[in-house]
């Protein structure tokens, strides 16, 4: 493959994945509307550079993602869950940084709701919960999970323009 090719590929999984989390996002504002849950986007650290003129700014990542999205359920209880999203008929273990494992992990210490969303090229969309997909080498024996996995069970309703997720 060549640079281009890469860099093009690279391209396209960036926009999926954020459109994938915009999905979310909308859905999490439907949810705040109805009074259910507040759960927003966690904003990406990022230390600037220097301005470029008209509001836009050269800046650089400063540490590994936190999970993309973090809130509260309607009766006090805490949520966490990042986003993934894959062409794919697969969904590799290795898809969570090590810093968002930690974080995960904190949060699940802590009593909050912790989840892993993946969409399947926008076709099938599933909550998996963390514990689930952090050992996913115990409960599949393999550190992947396919679309054709008994994981029914985990699938989130697509309706309109939101996901079914609470």
């Amino acid at each position: 493959m060549t640079a281009k090719e890469l860099s093009l590929k690279n391209s396209k999984a960036r926009n999926a994945g954020t459109t994938f989390e915009d999905i979310i996002s909308d859905s999490c504002e439907y949810y705040e509307e109805i009074g259910i849950a507040k759960i927003e986007k966690t904003p990406e650290p990022m230390r600037t550079l220097r301005p470029l003129g008209r509001g836009r700014y050269e800046a650089v990542y400063t540490k590994q993602a936190q999970p993309d999205f973090k809130g509260t359920l309607r009766g006090g209880r805490a949520i966490a869950f990042e986003a993934k999203h894959t062409d794919t008929d697969r969904i590799m273990r290795s898809v969570i940084s090590d810093e968002q494992e930690k974080c995960l992990n904190a949060h699940e210490q802590m009593g909050a709701e912790c989840y892993v969303f993946v969409s399947f090229g926008f076709r099938k969309f599933y909550k998996f919960p963390w514990k689930l997909f952090r050992d996913m080498k115990y409960h599949f024996g393999v550190k992947h999970i396919r679309e054709i996995d008994h994981i029914s069970d985990f699938e989130i309703k697509f309706t309109g323009n939101r996901l079914e997720f609470l």
